[in-house]
């Protein structure tokens, strides 16, 4: 296999101006988003009453994504919050929850607290809509899960609906119930800042990730005081780019797709599902491929950004087995190749690694993407990753080496023996085994001069 490729930069996507500018300095900014750059793995948990409709109103399977059901399916707010009273989660254990993203090599979980049907999935003083006044459970997922994150040390961070609410009055997005209709300054107020602040109180060191969602209606002075309710309880945290209002956040969020060339001078993070919902939908089995995941997770590593791939719990609190079983995977594959992804940098060999295709994101919409599975490329001071997706056959060749190779191995390989390579100019031929070590994706390292 001979791929010439030059020493290029990643190619920038172009944000939309906004007019809220940070006074932050670049210093304290590399020490605040530190962790989350060496992460690039995290888990996304969709989880709420959706679970308990699982995709079926009176009878009739309603379209589009599971936590969208009470939106698509136009179900009146009293009839919704009856769901509130079979929520019982009996078998929700959160350190399993949490082994199960440390198993797969992730490093964060993000969590609902609370989406866009208004339940808050912790017990809210502000509103009884929730977990632990509104069901039988009477718990609060949100302790636990933080309990066993501090157990067995990984980050936590809660997403929070933060204009669109089809429950309480005032909030954003029902157009279908009268009763809903009201204020929705009333409502930022009386709401969204207060439960935001719970949120942000009530769990120790967490959350360091607050996760804002659809903007919709969010004015820069609705949008300002919440940025100001996070600021004066949390100012390191870590917050994306949907608040709305102009404030841009710290990270760019492309949702079930992956931007082809990246982003110039931003943190970014692609949220994907393991099927084609987000919150648990009984009848979604179209499940992706092992191959396919661990492809999502090195590409947009070698592009630079994190990857948050999601599980929609069921009602009952047990993850999906079909989401178990292929973390599980990826987390066997992370074992033996994960120093090619935490901590790493993007590929310099730039990001156009073949033809582009026409591929489905995940809500059907047709999109252009460089989609060639033959390898890509993440980088670490003196060392060079390429994975390599189709197996060359006993000889890697690639140009457009710019350092001298001084070693060559496989990761894969516990005795990390040295393989026989040339370099004439800037073109790197490696012998290889007949045969690959992995059946996904094998990882050769090129230990470099500098």
């Amino acid at each position: 296999m001979v791929i010439a490729c030059a020493l290029l930069p990643i190619a920038p996507a172009h944000a939309k101006d906004v007019p809220v500018v940070s006074s932050e300095t670049q210093e304290h900014k590399d020490a605040r988003m530190k962790w989350w750059r060496e992460a690039r793995f995290g888990m996304f948990i969709h989880w709420g009453l959706y679970a308990v409709p699982a995709g079926t109103y009176d009878g009739k399977k309603v379209g589009f994504i599971g936590e969208w059901i009470m939106n698509r399916g136009k179900i009146p707010v009293a009839r919704y919050a009856e769901y509130a009273k079979e929520f019982n989660p009996v078998k929700f254990n959160a350190e399993e929850w949490v082994k199960i993203a440390k198993a797969a090599g992730m490093k964060y979980i993000v969590i609902t607290a609370k989406h866009h049907e208004g339940f808050a999935m912790y017990p809210s003083k502000v509103t009884p809509f929730n977990i632990f006044d509104a069901t039988p459970f009477k718990r609060d997922p949100l302790a636990e899960l933080a309990a066993a994150c501090r157990k067995e040390g990984l980050k936590l961070g809660f997403y929070y609906s933060q204009a669109q609410d089809w429950h309480h009055s005032g909030g954003a997005g029902n157009s279908w119930d009268p009763s809903q209709k009201g204020s929705m300054d009333e409502y930022i107020d009386k709401i969204a800042v207060p439960q935001v602040r719970e949120i942000l109180s009530n769990y120790g060191e967490f959350p360091v990730v607050l996760w804002w969602d659809t903007p919709k209606e969010m004015t820069n002075e609705r949008a300002e005081k919440l940025f100001k309710a996070v600021q004066a309880l949390k100012p390191d945290i870590i917050m994306n780019n949907r608040l709305g209002g102009g404030y841009r956040g710290d990270t760019e969020t492309p949702e079930q797709k992956i931007p082809s060339g990246g982003f110039k001078d931003r943190d970014w993070e692609t949220c994907m599902t393991l099927n084609d919902t987000w919150g648990f939908k009984s009848y979604d089995n179209n499940w992706k491929s092992t191959g396919k995941l661990l492809f999502n997770l090195v590409d947009i590593t070698s592009k630079g950004g994190n990857y948050l791939l999601n599980v929609g719990p069921t009602a009952e609190g047990v993850i999906p087995q079909p989401s178990v079983e292929r973390l599980a995977e990826i987390g066997a594959w992370m074992k033996v190749n994960g120093e090619a992804i935490y901590g790493s940098s993007p590929s310099c060999f730039g990001v156009e690694y073949g033809k582009g295709s026409k591929e489905k994101d995940g809500y059907g919409k047709e999109q252009e993407t460089n989609s060639s599975r033959d390898w890509r490329c993440t980088t670490k001071e003196g060392k060079i990753y390429f994975h390599l997706f189709t197996w060359p056959g006993t000889k890697f060749e690639v140009a457009g080496m710019k350092v001298k190779a001084v070693k060559s191995y496989l990761l894969a390989d516990p005795d990390r023996k040295l393989l026989a390579f040339t370099q004439n100019g800037d073109t790197l031929s490696v012998t290889l085994p007949a045969t690959a070590p992995g059946q996904i994706a094998s990882v050769l390292c090129i230990e470099t001069g500098k």
